[in-house]
């Protein structure tokens, strides 16, 4: 290629640029000016649509403005009727209350001269009241203080007797009530404490195998007998009674040993001194064993633990004491029992009830080796094995030593007298009843105005037929305070005795 050509080409390029150049600068000047053209058609549309915005927005507050306003006015309205409707009503009132002042002021003034009237009236009254108060004194001869002290010892007098009438009423409703509950806690006791009673004696038979044996028994010269009377402390008695011997003596706990070892002698066969020595050896330690036994079984059967060992050992002597007849260890465990169902029913300790009733006869354990009634004993024995104070008292008051002052106290009371009473508990020679039944009417027929007496129910209650001319219902109800307390001082009886009055009037006419 030559230059020519490459300078035309290169004068084509250059021309090319040239009006390239031109015809975008063109181009770009007129994208420019359609571009501001249309900026500001824009600009020109946003100024009339704010402009309307703005008007709009005047509008809108302007209309506010305007709402805000009539609502102001509206309240304004309101209150200010409320206000004069308020002042109206104050006006009202007040013109109310200067009427209601009048008015007080007027029934004051009133008043006043009614206070004015009633006080000269008083005035008046009175001159007249003393006047009448010194007619009176003068005619009755008696002042105004004789005559308000009689009138006060009338009072007195009236209210008195009403009153006495009233506590009378009480009192008979009381001990109706009482003894109706008494009568039925006590057979309630009675019927649940049923217990077999057999009577035992102060003396015991040994049978033997043949007579010949009472020869050896009594042995060379007596010298056996001597030796087991002595040992024993206890009457042998050898008579015509075929085949048996007799134990006699009245401390039961000596006349068990002498039957055990006269029974394990007669077993043996060898009877001399030395041998009867060992056998009441053997004996005495077998009725140790007995003893403590029964005052394990008598605790156990009554459900009271705690005692002191020594206390157990003298409950087992129980077991072979007597009293008319009457075990004693079974007389306790059977008052034990009674105590406990009367203490239930009244709501009472049941375990301090069956704890006194089974302590009470506890002195007569060792009544024949300690000088002093069994009650004192049985209350030393309580203390020095520290027993509580309420076991104390009541083994003190079941005698009526002391006076009850705790229910368990009479409870037990009660209960001993129940299991001595029971038909068949005690026995007595026939003699010594009859004698009491005679002591009883003699007693009885010794007062004044006692007309017939009768000592009935085997001697568990006497009956008095009185004079009713010389005797009255006030003096019937002291004879029979003096009838019993006599017969507790002069008599000797188990449980207790019933003391009836009975005073009769009998009119009688005839129509003829």
């Amino acid at each position: 290629m030559d230059l020519d050509t490459i300078g035309i080409i290169i004068i084509a390029a250059l021309v090319t640029f040239v009006l390239g150049y031109f015809l975008r600068k063109y181009l770009a000047e007129a994208k420019i000016i359609s571009a501001e053209a249309e900026a500001a058609k824009i600009i020109e549309e946003a100024d009339k649509g704010a402009e309307a915005k703005k008007r709009e927005v005047l509008l809108e507050a302007k209309e506010e403005v305007l709402k805000l306003r009539n609502d102001v006015e509206k309240e304004n309205r309101e209150r200010r009727s409320e206000l004069q409707r308020l002042e109206r009503r104050l006006v009202q009132k007040e013109e109310n209350l200067d009427r209601k002042v009048d008015s007080i002021e007027k029934k004051e003034e009133v008043l006043g001269k009614k206070d004015l009237e009633v006080e000269a009236i008083k005035t008046k009254l009175s001159g007249i009241y003393k006047r009448q108060l010194v007619e009176l004194e003068r005619i009755s001869g008696l002042t105004s203080e004789d005559a308000k002290q009689i009138l006060l010892a009338d009072i007195e007098k009236e209210i008195q007797h009403e009153a006495a009438i009233m506590i009378k009423d009480i009192e008979h409703k009381a001990k109706e009530e009482g003894e109706k509950r008494a009568r039925n806690i006590i057979s309630l006791a009675i019927q649940r404490c049923a217990a077999d009673h057999v009577a035992e004696a102060t003396v015991a038979v040994i049978p033997l195998p043949s007579d010949e044996m009472k020869g050896r028994i009594i042995g060379r010269e007596g010298r056996n007998i001597r030796a087991f009377e002595t040992l024993t402390g206890i009457d042998l008695i050898i008579d015509d009674t075929p085949e048996a011997v007799i134990l006699s003596g009245f401390d039961p706990i000596r006349r068990e040993v002498a039957r055990i070892a006269l029974e394990k002698l007669i077993v043996d066969g060898r009877i001399h001194p030395a041998r009867i020595e060992e056998m009441v050896e053997k004996a005495q330690k077998d009725v140790n064993v007995q003893i403590r036994e029964a005052g394990e079984q008598a605790s156990f059967e009554t459900g009271v633990h705690g005692f002191h060992p020594e206390i157990v050992i003298l409950l087992g002597r129980l077991k072979f004491r007597t009293s008319y007849g009457q075990n004693v260890l079974k007389h306790s465990i059977e008052v034990a029992h009674l105590s406990g169902l009367m203490a239930a029913e009244l709501g009472m300790d049941i375990q301090v009830a069956k704890r006194a009733g089974l302590l009470h006869d506890l002195g007569k354990s060792v009544d024949h080796e300690v000088e002093g009634p069994h009650v004192t004993i049985g209350v030393d024995l309580a203390k020095k094995y520290r027993e509580s104070h309420e076991i104390i008292h009541a083994i003190a008051a079941h005698h009526g030593d002391e006076e009850p002052k705790t229910i368990i106290a009479v409870l037990v009371q009660a209960a001993d007298a129940i299991s001595a009473a029971r038909p068949g508990a005690r026995r007595e020679t026939l003699e010594s009843y009859i004698k009491r039944l005679t002591k009883l009417e003699e007693i009885a027929n010794s007062f004044e105005g006692v007309e017939k007496s009768f000592a009935i129910q085997a001697g568990r209650e006497v009956r008095i037929m009185v004079k009713p001319d010389k005797i009255d219902d006030l003096a019937a109800v002291r004879l029979v305070r003096e009838v019993a307390k006599r017969i507790e001082n002069e008599l000797d009886y188990p449980g207790q005795i019933k003391v009836v009055i009975i005073r009769e009037t009998r009119v009688v006419e005839y129509a003829k």
